[in-house]
């Protein structure tokens, strides 16, 4: 494999820095707007970078939303994910469900899942390229754990870990983005106690 040059290093990482800046000024435009109205002139604009930079990047809005998609999904993954499960299943699974809960709870997050899902009739393959780079390593991360830990005699890991990771997005699914917390009450010091109860017996 051949080296790069310092000035190609530099290019690269040039690049690389131009396209987060047009990602970060393309998400709020697509929050704001939706896909259908959301344009590459707003975005340039948004993003502070000429059309013809915006298009040496991603070649069309479907390109640039689907960048889009796979940046927040990797992104958020990293922040829930990379740190290693390790220790004991009462403490490891009680300060997993927090971070969740506290990650995939920001405003931004929960308004892009919002479009994700308002698009998901007409491009399924975004939703899909966001659980594949979400849910599917995040169920197998924490499958893995439970398959480490024996002395939780589950019966089915995978279902079990689906079940954890699936109670906490029904809960914020309910309590924010439908604004059940008047309807449908529901501590999260609760949920995540009896998420617990149920695991670890």
């Amino acid at each position: 494999m051949p080296k790069t040059t310092k000035r190609q290093d530099r290019l690269v990482a040039r690049s690389t820095e131009k396209a987060e800046q047009i990602l970060q000024g393309a998400l709020p435009e697509f929050l704001k707007s939706g896909y259908v109205c959301t344009s590459m002139d707003k975005v340039a604009q948004a993003a502070g970078v000429s059309k013809q930079t915006l298009y040496s990047h991603f070649s069309d809005k479907e390109g640039l939303f689907t960048a889009l998609v796979e940046h927040m999904a990797c992104q958020k993954f990293k922040r829930v994910w990379s740190q290693p499960l390790e220790g004991k299943p009462e403490i490891v699974l009680r300060e997993l469900a927090y971070r969740l809960l506290g990650e995939v709870n920001e405003r931004d997050y929960l308004c892009f899942l919002r479009l994700i899902v308002a698009e998901s009739g007409t491009r399924p393959d975004l939703s899909q390229l966001f659980l594949k780079n979400v849910a599917q390593p995040a169920l197998k991360i924490l499958m893995r754990y439970f398959q480490e830990h024996p002395e939780l005699n589950l019966k089915d890991a995978e279902a079990t870990a689906r079940v954890f990771v699936g109670a906490i997005v029904h809960y914020i699914l309910t309590q924010e983005m439908l604004h059940g917390k008047e309807i449908i009450p529901l501590e999260k010091e609760r949920l995540v106690d009896s998420l617990i109860d149920l695991i670890v017996r």
